[in-house]
């Protein structure tokens, strides 16, 4: 039964101004009688811990790892199957080339910086790594510079602080980091180059090989908003689906890996699953369907 009045007053929504979400935030998909109150953040990661320690959002965009973390942890969220942002990973693990040559086979021993032990591009490197490469996860040596989103979480002993107030990228071409594991973005200056050889034809063979996606940031709703508000994150779902078709109309490209629908996201997630737990960042394991309720396990069908 939905509470009429908490529907009223509308949701509270972290999403990221994406080409998929972009229509959607613009105002120019419209669902009737559906209240957005999108949170003022520039950057979402930037709020993580707020969704998952203050569930200070209805529905917001979480990375994947975080939700399994916080899910796992008993966290009152429930997923929502919609991808809103995916990337392959391979690229993402770099070398300063300035500094020689460095393959995964190099990695034992050596410095990897990552914004964070838990990030979600990070477990996706390091599961290609151990189950592709053969690398031995505890013999690297990780050098972090943020917290968990997750409180209950601890960093492994593999796992140290930078010092405070340093950058990965800047480390990294310093000499003070061997390699990292960055963010897309960063990947412009020609000096990074990729520990994986040929990344972005290894991706789309690991891609064809394992028949996914890697998935990256998807949406979760309090367990409060599926049972007082089912119609409104019923309706976000759609919107979300309408969104991305506007984008695709518009020219927007590139989408392939914004999913809808708990099948067709199924292997993923257990990928991504099976990686959590092979790199202990779950306490227990997950089966991929608890981590839908009533409401959510049936969208996209």
């Amino acid at each position: 039964m939905v509470n009429e009045n908490a529907q009223a007053a509308g949701l509270k929504v972290l999403l990221g101004d994406y080409p998929n979400t972009r229509p959607l935030k613009s105002g120019a998909v419209r669902m009737p009688g559906l209240d957005l109150q999108f949170a003022d953040v520039r950057l979402p990661h930037s709020a993580f811990k707020r969704v998952v320690r203050d569930l200070e959002f209805d529905i917001a965009e979480l990375a994947i790892v975080t939700y399994l973390q916080a899910k796992a942890y008993g966290k009152p969220l429930v997923l929502i199957p919609a991808v809103v942002m995916g990337q392959m990973p391979h690229p993402c693990l770099v070398f300063n080339g300035e500094r020689g040559r460095i393959a995964p086979a190099d990695l034992a021993g050596l410095r990897v910086g990552v914004r964070a032990y838990s990030v979600t591009t990070v477990t996706w490197v390091r599961g290609i790594l151990a189950n592709d490469y053969g690398v031995d996860l505890d013999r690297v040596r990780w050098i972090t510079f943020e917290d968990p989103h997750v409180a209950e979480y601890r960093d492994p002993p593999t796992a140290t602080r930078a010092p405070a107030g340093k950058n990965v990228v800047d480390m990294l071409l310093a000499g003070e980091l061997d390699a990292a594991i960055v963010a897309p973005r960063d990947l412009t200056d020609s000096r990074l180059q990729s520990v994986i050889p040929d990344a972005k034809a290894a991706a789309q063979a690991w891609c064809e090989r394992y028949d996914v996606l890697p998935i990256n940031h998807m949406m979760v709703a309090t367990e409060n908003a599926t049972k007082t508000m089912e119609d409104g994150v019923s309706q976000l779902f759609a919107a979300l689906v309408e969104s991305k078709q506007a984008a695709i109309a518009e020219g927007a490209s590139g989408l392939q890996m914004v999913r809808f629908g708990v099948e067709k996201l199924r292997p993923s997630l257990q990928i991504i699953i099976d990686y959590c737990v092979e790199q202990r960042l779950v306490p227990r394991a997950l089966t991929v369907d608890e981590l839908f309720d009533d409401v959510t396990r049936v969208l996209g069908t």
